[in-house]
C-alpha cells in the first residue's frame, strides 16, 4: 500500500469524524432550543403574541346568533296586524343530471303532477305552471314560479311536500305576515329583509308606515350562545359558556278596529272599482278621545303578498295636500260665529260676488235668489261665506285658521308628513280661503279640526297608537294617551255648527240627503273642489273634481267623526259623486254607531267568548250558551279565526263567523248584511266586488262550489 493512500484515509476518517461531533453538538443545540420553547410554550401559553389557550377554547368553541322577533303590530282588540313569521320560495331543478347517490332523480321527472299541484296550492294555473317548468331554454338548470313561488306560508309548503314531488325544493326565509291583506295597508306599512353587508346578517326593516316610523321600538337585538366542546362534539361539563340573550322588539298597540277596518275597506273598494278614481281617502275618528278607528287609501296594496304596492308608495292621509273646497265652510262658519260676526237670519244676494273685480261664483251659477246666511250653508253657497270672510275680515279669518292648525302639521311621527300651505296675499284669495279654495291641507288636518267641533271646542290631536309595550316585562315603554291641543271655538259655537250641518242633511233644500242614515240624528257638510291642472289654474269637467263629505254622529254630543275624499272620479251618469260617497260613509258610520249601542246596552248585549283552537262542536255549543248564533266556514274540527274578537261586548244573537283548518265550500249568503259579508270575505280571501245597499239578493258563485283565495265574489245588495 501506498504512503499516500493511507494518509488519505486517515484523512477521510478524521473528517468523518470532525462533522459528526459537530452535527451531535449541533442537534444537541436544536433539541435544547426546542425544550426551552416548548418550556416557555407550555408555561406562558402563547406564541407570537396569540394565546394558546384562547384558540384553543375557540376551536372547540362553538357561537351561535340567537335571533330576535321583531316587535308585533297589535289592532285596538290585542288582535295582531303584523307579526314575525317564517315564509318560503320555491324552485324546481329541472337539469337530468342531478340524481341522488342511489341514482334517484332530483329534477321534477313529472311536470304534469308537478304542475297540477302547484295550481292546486298556489296563486297559479295549471297552464301557467306547466309553462313554467317547460321553458325557452331547454338546458335551464331550474326555474321559479315568480310572485306565485314566493311567500309561502308552512301550511301551504307542507301541503306541496305531502305531494312528494320530485325536484320542488324551498328555501326558507324571515318575513313578515300582514294576516288581513288589505288592511290600512299604508298605515301599518311594511318591513322586508335588508341584509347588513358588514355582519352579513339580515334583519327585517321597516320601509313605509308604522313599521318605519317606529323601527325603532319594533327591531331587537340578536343574542349570542357560545358552547364548548370536546374532540368529538361532546359539550364539556365546566367548559366555557357564555350567553346573550336576544332582546325581541317591542309591541305596538293601535287604535285600528278590526271590523270597523274590514267594512271601510270592503266599501272603498267597492265604490274605487266603480268610478276609479285618481285617488280616494277615508278616515274614521273616536270623537271623544280622537283614536283613529279606521283609515284607508286608494290605491292601496295587499301587505300579504304586495299585489299593488308599485301603484303608490306614499301614505296619501299625511303626505297629500289638497284644496279640500265646501268642507272648509265648517271652519268659516265656526270662525264667524266664535268671532260675533255670523248673523244667521241676515239675507245676502246668491249666485255671484264681485270681490275688486273678481267674481266669486255659487255652484249655481244663477244662485237661488236673496237667501239667509242659514239657509246659503245648507245649500254651500260660495259666495255665503265669501261675504262671511269680508264680514269678520282678514286678519280674524286667518286668526282661526291657525287656531283650526291648518298651517300646522299633525304630530303622527309618519314619513313624509306635510304642514299645509295658504294664498292669501289679495282680497280675492282671502276670499277664495273660505269656501276652500286657496288652501292646502292634508287629511289628518280636517280629522283634527273636525274634533273642535264635534268635541264642544276642545281639539284633539288624531292618533293611531295607544301603547308601546316590552314583551317580557309587559310595562308600557311610551303611552300615546288623549291630547287636547286647543280650543279654538267655544262649545256652543260648536254645538250652533253642528245644527247648521243638521239643516245639510235634513232641510229639503239641504243638499247632504244621501247622508240620512235611520234611526241616528247626523251632522254633515258635502265638499266639491277644483282640482289644478298643473298650470296654475284648474281643471274642467263633471271628472275633475275633489268630491268630500264630512260628518258626525249622533249629532247632538256626537261619538264619531268620518271624512271622505275622492279626487277624479269617472263618473258613468248612474249617481252622483255625493251617493257614492255615501256608499262609504253610510254603512260605515252606521255600524260604528250599532256596535257602540251594542255595548251601552248591557241588558241585550253579551261578551263574546275566545273559541280558537277548539274543536268545532265545543265552539258552537259555547256560542249557543253565550246566546249567539255560530256560522261555519269550512269542513275542517278546528276553528282557525273567528269574526269577532274575544271580549267584546256585542248584541245578542249576532251572526260569528267560524273560519276552519279545512277546505272552504261557497256558502249562501243571501240575505246577509253588507258588513257580513265583508267580513266573510275577509276571513276567506275572497275578492269582493259589490253593488246596491241593504243585504244580499244574489252572488257570482253558487252555494256549495269550493272557493280559493283571491277568487272575485260579487254581490248584489238590495234594500
Amino acid at each position: 500500500m501506498r504512503k499516500g493512500s493511507l494518509i488519505g484515509k486517515r484523512s477521510i476518517k478524521k473528517n468523518r469524524k470532525k462533522y459528526g461531533v459537530s452535527l451531535l453538538w449541533l442537534s444537541l443545540f436544536v433539541f435544547g432550543v426546542m425544550i426551552i420553547r416548548f418550556s416557555y410554550v407550555g408555561i406562558f401559553k402563547n406564541v407570537r403574541d396569540i394565546n394558546l389557550t384562547s384558540q384553543a377554547q375557540n376551536l372547540y368553541t362553538q357561537t351561535s346568533v340567537l335571533k330576535s322577533k321583531r316587535g308585533t303590530i297589535y289592532d285596538a282588540n290585542n288582535q295582531p296586524i303584523a307579526e314575525d313569521t317564517s315564509t318560503y320560495s320555491m324552485y324546481a331543478v329541472l337539469d337530468k343530471n342531478q340524481k341522488s347517490v342511489d341514482g334517484k332523480p332530483i329534477y321534477v321527472n313529472d311536470k304534469t303532477k308537478v304542475a297540477k299541484v302547484l295550481s292546486k296550492y298556489l296563486p297559479i294555473s295549471y297552464k301557467k305552471a306547466l309553462k313554467d317548468l317547460n321553458p325557452v331554454n331547454k338546458k335551464a338548470f331550474q326555474v321559479e314560479f315568480g310572485s306565485a313561488g314566493q311567500n309561502i306560508s308552512l301550511t301551504t309548503k307542507q301541503k306541496i311536500d305531502a305531494a312528494h314531488l320530485r325536484g320542488i325544493n324551498f328555501i326558507q326565509q324571515q318575513s313578515r305576515l300582514y294576516p288581513n291583506g288589505i288592511f290600512a295597508s299604508h298605515l301599518i306599512g311594511i318591513a322586508s329583509p335588508v341584509t347588513n353587508n358588514k355582519t352579513d346578517s339580515t334583519n327585517l326593516v321597516g320601509q313605509m308606515g308604522i313599521e318605519k316610523a317606529f323601527n325603532n321600538y319594533l327591531t331587537g337585538t340578536n343574542g349570542i350562545k357560545k358552547v364548548q366542546n370536546d374532540v368529538y362534539g361532546y359539550q364539556l361539563p365546566n367548559g366555557v359558556k357564555k350567553d346573550k340573550p336576544a332582546k325581541n322588539g317591542d309591541n305596538i298597540y293601535t287604535t285600528l278596529d278590526y271590523r270597523l277596518q274590514t267594512l271601510l275597506e270592503t266599501e272603498m273598494s267597492t265604490v274605487y272599482a266603480q268610478v276609479h278614481p285618481s285617488s280616494m281617502n277615508a278616515v274614521l275618528m273616536n270623537a271623544k278621545t280622537g283614536e283613529i278607528l279606521a283609515a284607508t287609501q286608494r290605491p292601496t296594496f295587499n301587505a300579504t303578498n304586495k299585489e299593488g304596492i308599485s301603484n303608490i308608495w306614499r301614505d296619501t292621509l299625511v303626505e297629500d295636500q289638497y284644496e279640500p273646497g265646501s268642507t272648509m265652510k265648517i271652519f268659516t262658519m265656526a270662525a264667524a260665529i266664535n268671532s260675533k260676526n255670523y248673523n244667521g237670519n241676515a239675507y245676502y244676494q246668491s249666485g255671484k260676488y264681485n270681490i275688486d273685480g273678481n267674481i266669486v261664483p255659487d255652484w249655481n251659477p244663477n244662485g237661488w235668489g236673496t237667501i239667509t246666511y242659514n239657509k246659503g250653508f245648507a245649500l254651500s253657497s260660495n259666495v255665503a261665506m265669501a261675504h262671511l270672510e269680508q264680514n269678520m275680515g282678514p286678519s280674524t279669518w286667518l286668526d282661526y285658521v291657525k287656531r283650526f292648525q291648518f298651517l300646522k302639521s299633525v304630530n303622527t311621527g309618519l314619513d313624509g308628513e306635510q304642514a299645509g300651505s295658504i294664498q292669501f296675499r289679495y282680497p280675492i284669495e282671502q276670499a277664495n280661503t273660505a269656501f276652500g279654495q286657496g288652501i292646502q291641507v292634508t287629511a289628518m288636518q280636517v280629522m283634527r279640526a273636525l274634533s273642535a267641533v264635534s268635541n264642544n271646542g276642545k281639539m284633539l290631536e288624531p292618533r293611531f297608537i295607544t301603547k308601546i309595550v316590552n314583551p317580557t316585562t309587559n310595562k308600557v315603554v311610551k303611552s300615546y294617551p288623549k291630547q287636547v291641543v286647543g280650543t279654538p271655538i267655544t262649545a256652543d259655537t260648536a254645538k250652533q255648527v253642528r245644527e247648521h250641518m243638521e239643516d245639510v242633511v235634513y232641510k229639503p233644500y239641504g243638499i247632504g240627503a244621501d247622508y240620512k242614515i235611520p234611526g241616528y240624528r247626523v251632522a254633515v257638510k258635502t265638499g266639491t273642489a277644483q282640482v289644478s291642472n298643473g298650470a296654475g289654474g284648474y281643471a274642467s269637467g263633471d271628472d275633475s273634481y275633489l268630491y268630500s263629505v264630512a260628518g258626525m254622529a249622533p249629532a247632538n254630543d256626537p261619538k264619531y267623526v268620518m271624512y271622505v275624499t275622492m279626487k277624479q272620479p269617472n263618473l258613468n251618469g248612474q249617481k252622483t259623486a255625493s251617493q257614492y260617497l255615501a256608499e262609504v260613509f253610510n254603512p260605515v258610520l252606521k255600524r260604528a254607531l250599532s256596535e257602540d249601542s251594542a255595548t251601552a246596552s248591557d241588558s241585550n248585549s253579551v261578551t263574546m267568548p275566545s273559541v280558537i283552537s277548539e274543536n268545532v262542536s265545543t265552539a258552537k255549543a259555547k256560542l249557543n250558551d253565550a246566546g249567539l248564533q255560530a256560522t261555519v266556514i269550512g269542513n275542517g274540527d278546528t276553528v282557525t279565526k273567528q269574526s269577532i274578537v274575544s271580549g267584546e261586548k256585542v248584541f245578542k244573537n249576532r251572526k260569528v263567523l267560524l273560519l276552519t283548518n279545512g277546505s272552504q265550500t261557497m256558502m249562501n249568503l243571501k240575505g246577509w248584511s253588507e258588513s257580513d259579508v265583508a267580513v266573510y270575505c275577509q276571513l276567506t280571501g275572497l275578492k269582493l266586488k259589490a253593488s246596491g245597499e241593504g243585504s244580499v239578493s244574489s252572488q257570482s258563485i253558487a252555494a256549495g262550489k269550493t272557493i280559493k283565495s283571491n277568487d272575485v265574489l260579487s254581490i248584489k245588495f238590495n234594500k
